[in-house]
């Protein structure tokens, strides 16, 4: 195996982090009989050998070996291997990316074009070598059954023999993640090749009425909305609802072994507890994708609506159709695919979202831990768009003892004195009661339901500030830069926050600490705290000092004439040599006096 790789001269060649004297030690180990070993040899192809999608000429040198890992059946985990190939071989150098030649102009560098060159070079070493992709579509691993197709449609220099052998394939496949696997890479084939492109509409189209598989047809769908946006049918939203109802309720099947599978019991070494593998990046994506599946019948809906959404594009009502009809679902990781996916829609066109921003605020309350996690990722990042939420993010956020977190104290909805509540034992303000409140400090769910019922705006969002603020711990610094779009009704978090400010130590993190706070008390136009913000001004250490200084002399400039007092410092930092110092304190002294001769006295 691997014969003539002593032959290389490795140590000449480069890598992203140097020479690539390591790189035979690299291709062992992904042939490697303990998957540890095989584990770190992946992440070290990616990490150093294909860094960041480079391709350096180690890489290049690599390629005739990875080639016949792939084609030897001793040889464990090929799958990765060949998604490895895949991500090697198959860049679009059609594209006109100006990123991916370097800078232009009439003193460049021919180096600037090596980048460029291995690309190619690498597309056509693969391309050369890609038969052996053929044999690989009816390999005994699921795995490399999964990643052959894509590997054929992005890489093989003959794609009407590949359409044929793909097709024919479908017919036989028994595992539903490499049919859906085929269709895709079918519709790759439509999308590369135009010669191809009609009789491949026309099969997807055939298919998506034909097949019995719903999971099937709606991948036909996808791809063919996809390759032909023209043959969409007008009652798309119909059928894939009608789809994904037909998917859900269909009997449940006995899953596909899968060697190393979450969840897999055995005294194998490809199990997923403890001593599975070392921690690597790869490592860390598995786990984080076996995590998502965990528990779900057919997590593969999400790819499948991802494309469809990409195809429909500007098509915003039947978008919007499709996310409220998952959203409605009994299946907690259908409604949890419908917020992701939603996500990117609300971004990127403008619509009527009221109803969906509504149904995700629903899924707050859900007992799936993954759903009100989806949901409260969604909302935090909505602003004044999440107002159709806010009920429901005030709701969790009051909970009593029955909340989906489990035991806690009944609710009140008092709040701090001076901000709808009274004043506790002591002389600290306080709630009346916890009201089923996490900890505010923590990146928890109901920490971003609360960020996100600050940002939509709503009042109801203050004693819960205000109840962070009294805790011991540090409060998430998005949640202070939130105070500025809660209004008048934010004015009582003042002396909370000045309390803070004070307590805020004057060392190399006082930027990252106080600039928050300053941020919030120049929105609540907290005077009574501008002790505590010269404190701040004067004491700022040599570490980001200027960054001290701006954001200081921004919240003085809040302050207005109240921040008398701190005009000898203002006018010192006109001098500072700092651009931008220098103008916040210009603004400040004109908030402060008034005086525009002050400011500019020529």
């Amino acid at each position: 195996m691997l014969t003539g790789i002593e032959e290389v001269d490795w140590a000449s060649l480069g890598h992203a982090y140097g020479p690539a004297d390591d790189v035979p030690a690299l291709l062992l180990g992904l042939a490697s009989p303990d998957p540890s070993e095989r584990e770190c040899a992946l992440d070290g192809m990616y990490g150093a050998v294909h860094h960041q999608g480079d391709v350096y000429d180690s890489t290049l040198a690599c390629i005739p070996f990875l080639l016949e890992l792939v084609a030897d059946p001793a040889v464990p985990d090929r799958g990765g291997i060949v998604e490895l190939l895949t991500s090697i071989g198959g860049i679009e150098l059609d594209d006109e990316d100006d990123d991916l030649d370097g800078p232009s102009g009439p003193d460049q560098d021919d180096a600037d074009f090596v980048p460029a060159a291995n690309f190619a070079m690498a597309s056509a070493a693969i391309a050369a070598g890609a038969d052996v992709f053929l044999g690989l579509v009816d390999d005994t691993d699921p795995e490399v059954r999964l990643a052959a197709p894509v590997a054929l449609a992005s890489l093989h220099p003959d794609p009407a023999r590949v359409l044929t052998l793909l097709r024919e394939r479908l017919t036989v496949e028994p595992d539903t993640e490499v049919r859906l696997a085929l269709v895709a890479a079918v519709g790759r084939i439509a999308l590369r090749h135009a010669s191809l492109r009609a009789e491949t509409v026309d099969w997807l189209a055939w298919l998506a009425r034909a097949a019995q598989d719903p999971g099937l047809r709606l991948a036909s769908l996808a791809q063919l909305a996809r390759c032909s946006p023209g043959r969409i049918p007008d009652d798309i939203v119909r059928r894939v609802t009608e789809l994904l109802e037909e998917i859900r309720t269909a009997p449940r099947a006995v899953p596909d072994a899968v060697p190393g599978a979450a969840g897999e019991t055995g005294d194998g070494a490809e199990g997923t507890g403890p001593g599975r593998a070392p921690v690597t990046l790869v490592g860390q994506v598995r786990e984080l994708l076996e995590e998502q599946v965990a528990g779900r019948r057919t997590p593969w809906t999400e790819e499948l609506l991802r494309t469809l959404h990409g195809a429909l594009d500007d098509r915003v009502d039947d978008r919007i159709a499709l996310v409220l009809a998952q959203l409605r679902c009994p299946d907690p990781g259908q409604r949890s695919d419908a917020i992701w996916l939603c996500g990117g829609l609300i971004r990127l066109w403008r619509g009527r979202y009221e109803e969906v921003v509504g149904l995700v605020g629903a899924q707050l309350t859900d007992p799936d831990t993954r759903l009100r996690e989806a949901a409260g990722s969604f909302l935090e990042r909505l602003f004044e768009l999440g107002a159709p939420a806010a009920d429901a993010l005030a709701g969790v956020l009051t909970a009593g003892s029955d909340g989906p977190d489990g035991p806690g104290r009944p609710g009140g909805a008092g709040g701090p004195a001076g901000v709808g509540g009274p004043t506790g034992p002591g002389g600290r303000t306080g709630f009346a009661g916890p009201g089923g409140l996490a900890e505010l400090t923590g990146r928890t769910w109901r920490d971003g339901a609360l960020l996100a019922l600050a940002r939509s705006g709503d009042a109801r969002a203050v004693p819960l500030l205000a109840r962070a603020l009294e805790g011991p711990g540090e409060v998430r610094r998005e949640l202070l830069y939130a105070v500025d779009g809660l209004g008048p009704a934010a004015a009582g978090l003042a002396p909370l926050l000045r309390r803070r400010l004070a307590a805020v130590e004057l060392d190399e993190e006082l930027y990252e600490r106080a600039a928050p706070l300053l941020h919030a008390l120049a929105s609540v136009r907290g005077a009574q705290a501008l002790p505590e913000v010269l404190r701040v001004l004067r004491g700022a250490p040599e570490h980001r000092r200027a960054w001290v200084r701006e954001a200081a002399a921004r919240t003085l400039a809040a302050f207005g004439p109240s921040a008398r007092e701190a005009v000898p410092e203002l006018r010192e930092l006109l001098d500072s040599g700092t651009a931008a110092v220098a103008t916040a304190a210009a603004r400040a002294l004109w908030a402060v006096e008034g005086d525009a001769d002050a400011v500019d006295p020529g």
